[in-house]
């Protein structure tokens, strides 16, 4: 029960995190999500931070990657928000904007986890 509730505050956090973030910038760009682009980044260095810093010397505790990992990154970053923007696009017509923001959300996140990673292992 304790872990459940670790992911829940986790998740809690990092949704209330991600809405304060994203809605300002997404209003302020129609053809292109920055506010999830950039939350999805974040996201990704975070997760890729926290589970480096694991990896090389136990840093983290299972009940604390429950919470940082699990539940703020779960909550933190917006895949199932992603693929809503991307079907707007989509629908629009908009294959350029479609093209441009899937193909930079992916690469740029995969670099953004590896980027985590290797930052932890600098010291």
């Amino acid at each position: 029960m304790k872990q459940i509730l670790l992911v829940f505050l986790g998740g809690g956090l990092g949704s209330v995190l991600r809405y304060l973030i994203s809605k300002p910038l997404n209003f302020y760009f129609t053809n292109f999500y920055l506010g999830t682009f950039i939350v999805n980044i974040i996201g990704c260095l975070i997760i890729g931070f926290i589970l480096g810093i694991s990896l090389k010397n136990s840093y983290f505790n299972e009940n604390q990657i429950l919470f940082l990992a699990t539940g703020f990154c779960g909550g933190f970053t917006t895949f199932s928000t992603f693929a809503l923007e991307n079907n707007s696009l989509l629908k629009n017509g908009d294959l350029l904007a479609f093209a441009l923001y899937t193909t930079l959300s992916i690469t740029v996140g995969i670099f953004a986890v590896s980027l985590g990673i290797w930052l932890t292992k600098l010291s």
